[in-house]
């Protein structure tokens, strides 16, 4: 046990020690906030900076009227087809748009000319203009005042609230979950992936450099492969706790920023018990879509996502981490490794496709209970429905069968490990590696 702690505390501090450590530790919180910021000031300058896009319209049909809107400037031109594309490419406008005679019913034949493939938002634009047009014209057509029909048009939003077995209330926001389910389910992937990597990477540097004959001199194999494994596992829960204090942190900046702090939200509902006019200006602000996001994080158990999300993050990266140090002590180089990947990635890929076909949409159904219950695909799989509420039964479950598949690809890795670790040169394929797991040490 001695030994496994040396092994654990070498791989673990050179890592840690390391400065593109604790660039990325810091800097991975942050950098991907400013992104997203970054993109939505450059998106919103260049549509304040942005001219309209002219369009000329040859409208042989005398019934449709475009309206000039922020974007988009109309210009009516007559005479015939040719006339109109000619005239068009003697312009810099952007397209000359054809409308011939049509019926009502089945309005067909109207081309779009342009000079350059158009991005997909202008032809969306342009359909959804004259559907809106043709639209009017059956309502006219059929005697429909259009303002009734308006009127019949009701928006609902549903307001979702859990009722537990004890008749306590909770209110619930599935767009949240949903959300927090796919950040999670994409980050335990990412995690798994880069970390089990990281060990391969490590035993195949260390093979080729001939320090590991010296180290198994000292430690038997199992024991440098358990130690290489579970010192990685510490640097990336170190990491992982680092950036959720730095996300809460950034997190309570921006609730406060918001004004939805929990002493704000407690003054909002006296006020409204009150009857104070002032409450009604409070309450729009609650009613702003931003807001209901930022205030629902309030609800979410937070402590139990976290705790769990770990445990999943440490089981998946420990049951992958096994394999990927099997395939590191077998082959000679990077290279020669990518034969085995796939196979170990594959039920890892499953669970990933498994959160958006299944998971995500209906994370109570039974495809989703059994993709949450198998252990390779349990750690992306279980936390994708962490915050939709899971029975405690399963999540128990589930934990004691990732210990049980972990327990299971370790004992499979280290008989590979044991012989691979001081084998050079050997052509390696899926039958030699079927033989030294039947060698008998």
């Amino acid at each position: 046990m001695n030994k496994i702690w040396l092994i654990f505390q070498r791989e673990f501090l050179n890592r840690v020690q390391k400065k593109s450590f604790l660039i990325a530790t810091i800097l991975i919180p942050m950098i991907f906030p400013a992104i997203i910021a970054t993109m939505a000031y450059i998106f919103v300058k260049q549509e304040e900076g942005a001219q309209k896009t002219k369009v000329h319209v040859l409208d042989k049909s005398g019934k449709i009227d475009l309206e000039n809107t922020d974007r988009y400037e109309f210009l009516n031109v007559t005479g015939d087809l040719e006339q109109a594309k000619t005239t068009f490419q003697h312009s810099e406008d952007f397209a000359l748009m054809y409308i011939p005679e049509f019926e009502l019913s089945k309005p067909e034949g109207i081309t779009l000319y342009t000079k350059e493939n158009p991005s997909m938002r202008r032809i969306q634009d342009l359909e959804k203009m004259l559907e809106n047009k043709v639209h009017d014209l059956k309502l006219a057509q059929f005697n429909i005042d259009k303002e009734i029909l308006k009127s019949l048009k009701t928006s609902i939003s549903l307001n979702n609230i859990n009722l537990s077995e004890t008749g306590e209330e909770k209110e619930s926001n599935t767009g949240m979950l949903y959300g927090l389910g796919f950040v999670l389910g994409i980050l335990i992937y990412i995690f798994v992936l880069v970390y089990g990597m990281q060990i391969m990477l490590g035993v195949i540097e260390e093979k080729t450099s001939k320090i590991v004959e010296v180290i198994v001199s000292s430690v038997r194999p199992f024991q440098l492969m358990l130690g290489k494994i579970l010192g990685i596992a510490a640097v990336g829960l170190v990491q992982f706790t680092i950036w959720v204090i730095l996300i809460m942190v950034t997190s309570t900046a921006t609730l406060s920023f918001f004004g939805l702090d929990k002493k704000q939200q407690q003054a909002m509902e006296q006020m409204a018990k009150m009857n104070n006019p002032a409450a009604s200006d409070m309450a729009q602000m609650q009613d702003n879509p931003v807001a209901k996001v930022l205030g629902s994080i309030d609800k979410i158990p937070v402590a139990f996502i976290v705790f769990n999300f770990a445990f999943y993050f440490l089981g998946g990266y420990l049951l992958y981490g096994a394999l990927f140090a099997a395939v590191g002590s077998a082959v000679d180089s990077q290279q020669e490794a990518q034969q085995f990947n796939l196979p170990i990635m594959l039920p890892l890929i499953i669970g990933y496709f498994a959160l958006f076909m299944f998971i995500l949409p209906d994370p109570h159904s039974t495809a989703s209970f059994w993709f949450s219950i198998i252990p390779f695909t349990s750690p992306v799989a279980m936390v994708g429905r962490l915050a939709f509420g899971v029975p405690t039964w399963q999540l128990i479950l589930s934990q004691v069968l990732l210990i049980g598949g972990f327990i299971f690809t370790t004992w499979i890795a280290a008989r590979i490990y044991r012989v691979g670790i001081l084998m050079h040169g050997s052509k390696v394929n899926y039958k030699v590696l079927l033989k030294w797991f039947m060698m008998k040490g």
